[in-house]
């Protein structure tokens, strides 16, 4: 698999609306099944935790390229990261996600609200029963990292000021006894934690 990087191509297409991608394409991916006649290859292809991809230790700053790589990423019943086509694919190192979610916007309120999230790659993803929402909490300093599922097992790892954001628009709700803090999107309710002492 060649990669291009001379950075002659670095201009960002134009934005796409929820659940589209850059040229209009939906968002939707085929089976991620891995195909049994691709030839494995090993790729020298590295995604950052900030959602940067690099090849052979530089960065690929063709924001176009990166968009074509992601549409063949996969990701097996093992956890590993794949980049497939029907006649290769090989293995690459994931730091955290292969995707960061940069920017969220807002309709509607309570359990009528609809959070949709930006990634790094301009796609747009509504939060709701396909693309939830789910938070890991640091066990020795109790700090949120907050995930969103984008497609066939791929998450984007939210950034603070976006998590803040939808902080700002949470709800508290009862649940076992004790008081439960999320947001509500497509109505469902997604927990971001519980309220200290609860």
């Amino acid at each position: 698999m060649k990669v291009g990087n001379d950075g002659a191509n670095d201009k960002r297409p134009n934005e796409t609306r929820p659940g589209e991608v850059a040229g209009g394409e939906n968002v939707e991916s085929p089976p991620p099944a891995l195909p049994l006649t691709a030839r494995e290859q090993r790729f020298d292809i590295r995604i950052a935790r900030d959602g940067t991809w690099f090849h052979e230790g530089d960065p690929i700053r063709r924001i176009e390229l990166v968009k074509l790589f992601a549409t063949v990423l996969r990701r097996d019943e093992a956890g590993a990261f794949w980049l497939v086509t029907p006649v290769e694919r090989g293995r690459i190192v994931v730091e955290d996600t292969p995707f960061v979610a940069v920017e969220m916007a807002a309709s509607g309120n309570g359990d009528e609200q609809v959070l949709s999230f930006r990634t790094n790659l301009d796609e747009w993803v509504e939060c709701g029963p396909d693309h939830p929402i789910r938070v890991v909490h640091n066990p020795e300093n109790g700090e949120p990292t907050p995930y969103i599922l984008i497609r066939n097992g791929l998450e984007a790892r939210i950034l603070r000021p976006v998590y803040y954001e939808m902080v700002d628009r949470a709800d508290t709700r009862g649940h076992d006894g004790e008081a439960e803090v999320g947001v509500w999107s497509k109505k469902v309710f997604f927990a971001l934690g519980r309220l200290p002492g609860g």
